[in-house]
């Protein structure tokens, strides 16, 4: 029986390009060998893809060059199999604008100019031919749409969501717009612009002052992992709040913090995986080990607590995977999507926090581990996730695109 050929695309120019290597490697170690052939696919930190033989030496390496300037205690997977921040700087270059290839199997390749026998050549030697392609890009520029646009051009099936569900599971604005129209409960928001607070701070901070009260979280609107995002307890730590989340996006979200000045919010999360007919997991909740879940929390610190499944009661659990689910159906995923939420501790009222559309996926991320305490192992679940993408490709063609 003829293997399915899966390419593992990795790495990336976003800040979470570390957090993609351990991903990959985890996806390269559990994926089933009978049934898949895997190529993996990696892209530096500057957006230069590599061949797959260089990418698979890269990530198999145990040495670490003195460049290397990952952190060294990310705990999103095993970083004794991964190598850092800089693996793939060294990485021959394959120029990969799509060429759409109507066959069995898909392929990226290069724009060859014609009548160049050498660059005939060279297009050759880079094609890189897939049945689907396992896309863990995590951030900006693999998550966002980008990738997903392109993967489209080239007609390969890939896993995961489509341009708009990625592109709206990137935009915090645009995502709570999608939850508003679903009527999924949210925090209390506003939006600004970085040029109207740059040009007219003061005007700003009594719009936020006027719609929200403190303490707030500052994020960016367009970034993943928590990079960029700050808590202000008061009007005094409001602006440099702003002006961290102003060199991430042009767009800022500030939402009012769920529990007040006294009390923390519950972070609850839930997976999510399917195509037409999610299902969702158990629910899980982080305690995190600062005063909220940043990056620094999730990757570098010790004292974050992960507990699965969360205690919730049986009502409370059934109210978050179906609002994991109707979030999912809003911003229109596939594949698979974590939903995170808040909950006031006294109230006990649960909110729609985001969705993340390409979440953390070593062996011991959230998304995974939720999953195993539903009753999906972590090599089934990347199993399912590659047939959602075949499915979904397989429904894709019975579209028309032209009379």
């Amino acid at each position: 029986m003829k293997k399915i050929r899966v390419g593992i695309l990795f790495g990336g120019r976003s800040g979470e390009h570390e957090v993609s290597l351990l991903s990959a490697a985890s996806v390269l170690e559990a994926v089933d060998k009978e049934q898949y052939e895997v190529v993996p696919i990696g892209i530096t930190k500057e957006g230069r893809w590599v061949t797959a033989g260089r990418a698979e030496q890269l990530l198999r390496s145990n040495n670490r060059s003195k460049a290397d300037h990952e952190p060294r205690h990310l705990r999103a997977g095993d970083p004794d199999i991964t190598p850092g921040a800089a693996v793939l700087a060294k990485g021959e270059s394959v120029v990969v604008p799509p060429v759409p290839v109507h066959s069995s199997t898909g392929a990226i390749t290069s724009f060859a100019p014609e009548g160049d026998a050498t660059m005939a050549r060279r297009w050759t030697d880079n094609v890189i031919k897939v049945d689907v392609i396992f896309p863990v890009l995590h951030g900006t520029f693999g998550e966002d749409g980008t990738i997903q646009g392109l993967l489209e051009l080239a007609d390969i099936a890939y896993v995961g969501a489509g341009v708009l569900g990625s592109a709206a599971g990137m935009d915090k604005e645009v995502m709570k717009q999608l939850f508003r129209g679903a009527r999924l409960p949210m925090v209390k928001h506003v939006t600004v612009l970085r040029h109207d607070w740059e040009t007219d701070p003061k005007k700003v901070q009594r719009l936020v002052e006027s719609k929200l009260k403190y303490p707030v979280f500052v994020k960016p609107a367009n970034l993943g992992s928590s990079v960029g995002i700050s808590k202000a307890h008061n009007r005094q730590e409001l602006p440099a709040a702003l002006n961290l989340a102003a060199e991430y996006d042009r767009k800022i979200v500030i939402e009012q913090g769920v529990g007040g000045k006294k009390h923390k919010a519950r972070e609850l999360e839930c997976s999510v995986l399917g195509n037409d007919e999610p299902a969702a997991s158990l629910p899980g909740e982080v305690v995190p080990g600062k005063e909220f879940y940043d990056y620094a929390a999730k990757y570098l610190e010790e004292g974050s607590q992960l507990i699965i499944p969360a205690k919730l009661t049986k009502a409370q659990i059934k109210q978050v995977q179906q609002m994991a689910i109707g979030a999912f159906r809003a911003v229109d995923c596939a594949g698979l999507a974590r939903v995170d939420f808040l909950m006031d501790p006294q109230t006990k009222k649960i909110y729609v926090n985001e969705i993340n559309t390409m979440p953390g996926f070593t062996a011991i991320s959230m998304y995974p581990k939720l999953w195993a305490a539903s009753g999906v192992s972590y090599p089934e679940l990347i199993h399912r996730l590659i047939h959602l993408a075949l499915e979904r490709h397989e429904d894709k063609q019975r579209n028309k695109y032209s009379r």
